[in-house]
């Protein structure tokens, strides 16, 4: 067992040159991607740090204008998520990612000029539509490249990447505070969002020269012939159709795929809500007993992304060494889900209690990682624009929901408590472990038909091929006879 996972770990290619290419799409895929994705959640989820650090009183938030923002970038992301990707069909990812990057790194920037609540909404409107493209299209090229074995730990490392950034968006704020607040008339969440927008240009940059598009169409100049043609055949080959027809909207809307992937991740999106809505800087922000300070608002909820880190990698790493069992972080989610909410509900007024049960509910971000991962192992044999609207409608179908659930269930009107959040929370964990059972029964009962399909046509094949022997051996006879 253990130099079998030594072996995963390090890897285990076969074929020749395999290794040092699957070691070069990491360092030039890896990197981009999740460098991107750091940059995406630093400029979204920061925010939340400029809120509790000061933007809140200057630009005189009151109710629920925070949510309010925030479920219009939700409606952003949400509507350019199946756009996103079926753009990366006609444009080559290298383009593409980086033209994003380098309009929402200006919108980012333009965010510390505004002057009001509303300013800022309509700048997260139009910068949910450009980052929309990085989650989704990062695991659709990920699909294109990596093998089953390979997928989970790499879609891992890639969601990460997010979670740092969220992690580590708190010590930077932290940071710019205490040395840039007032430095040429800003304030300090200002800055926060001009330094942001800077760094990402670069990343851009580096994007647009060095990422390698897909196994079909590369033309990176640091892979070889060979190595090109490798990485076409370590994919299967499938059929292709242009996802703008009918007849592919037809077949999409046919398959059992898109209906239960989609609600597979609306249910764990909002299994994400504790995490994702920041409630315990919220709480903290609302606490009736304590004031906390700008530092510790900004550093102590950094505990939850850490946890959220530390579990994405263990689940990833684990499901792709047990032979992608994606479907075991269903029903911890579910564990997790109740648990923790029913926690918070019995001990209403115990700080301690609210802590370690937001940093533990920070453990159900590993979903992220194995259910897209999932996606595309199910995937793995259908058509490349399935699998890339399938993925990208998984969002899509999440975000659309908690556009208004965040503000339903998790408002900071309802700081610090949420007890409305905490029932809902506890019934969607249920749901995700009833799904999670349900969608591993379609899996093995569509594999099993696959495998009959399969032998069906290998068996004709060989009574073809037996048939055409058996001719030429009578008609051999026949000449023997009458020599």
């Amino acid at each position: 067992m253990a130099s079998r996972f030594v072996q995963y770990i390090r890897g285990d290619q076969n074929a020749p040159g395999e290794r040092k290419l699957v070691q070069k799409l990491d360092f030039f895929i890896l990197t981009f991607c999740c460098l991107m994705y750091f940059l995406n959640y630093l400029d979204r989820t920061n925010l939340n740090n400029a809120y509790v650090s000061g933007m809140k009183e200057e630009l005189k938030f009151h109710g629920n204008q925070l949510n309010q923002i925030n479920t219009v970038f939700t409606v952003g992301y949400t509507i350019g998520q199946v756009p996103c990707n079926i753009a990366l069909y006609y444009i080559k990812p290298r383009y593409f990612f980086p033209g994003c990057m380098v309009i929402w790194a200006g919108l980012t920037m333009a965010t510390a000029g505004a002057r009001s609540p509303g300013g800022i909404m309509a700048i997260r409107f139009f910068q949910a539509i450009f980052e929309a493209s990085t989650f989704v299209g990062t695991h659709y090229i990920l699909g294109s490249w990596y093998t089953e074995k390979e997928l989970g730990k790499r879609s891992g490392i890639f969601t990460a990447s997010g979670l740092a950034g969220t992690m580590i968006g708190g010590f930077i704020q932290t940071g710019i505070h205490s040395s840039m607040d007032g430095l040429s008339g800003l304030s300090g969440w200002r800055w926060l969002f001009i330094i942001d927008g800077i760094i990402t240009l670069t990343v851009a940059v580096y994007g647009f020269f060095l990422f390698p598009d897909t196994p079909r169409n590369t033309k990176a100049p640091y892979l070889s012939a060979e190595e090109k043609a490798l990485a076409i055949s370590r994919v299967p080959e499938v059929s292709e159709r242009t996802p703008i027809s009918w007849s592919f909207l037809r077949h999409c809307f046919s398959t059992w795929y898109w209906y239960f992937f989609v609600v597979l991740w609306i249910i764990a999106g909002e299994t994400e809500s504790f995490s994702s809505n920041a409630l315990l800087a919220l709480y903290m922000k609302a606490h009736r007993g304590k004031k906390y300070t700008v530092t510790q608002l900004n550093n102590y909820p950094t505990g939850v992304p850490a946890v959220g880190i530390v579990s994405t990698l263990f689940w990833a790493t684990l499901t792709d060494f047990m032979g992608g069992k994606r479907y075991l972080v269903g029903y911890w989610i579910g564990i997790t889900g109740v648990v923790t909410s029913a926690l918070i509900l019995a001990y209403p007024n115990n700080t301690s209690v609210h802590f370690g049960a937001y940093y533990w509910a920070g453990s159900v971000y590993a979903c992220q990682a194995t259910f897209f991962a999932w996606a595309n192992d199910v995937l793995r044999y259908e058509e490349d624009s399935l699998r890339a609207v399938v993925i990208a409608s998984m969002n899509m179908g999440s975000n659309a929901v908690n556009a208004w659930w965040s503000i339903l269930f998790y408002g900071a009107n309802f700081a610090p408590q949420f007890t409305r959040g905490m029932w809902a929370m506890i019934a969607v964990s249920i749901a995700m472990a009833v799904w999670t059972a349900l969608l591993v029964w379609m899996h093995v009962r569509s594999e099993r038909k696959r495998e009959v399909t399969n032998a069906a046509t290998y068996d004709a094949g060989k009574e073809k091929d037996f048939a055409g022997t058996g001719e030429k051996e009578a008609g051999d006879g026949g000449f023997d006879e009458k020599v």
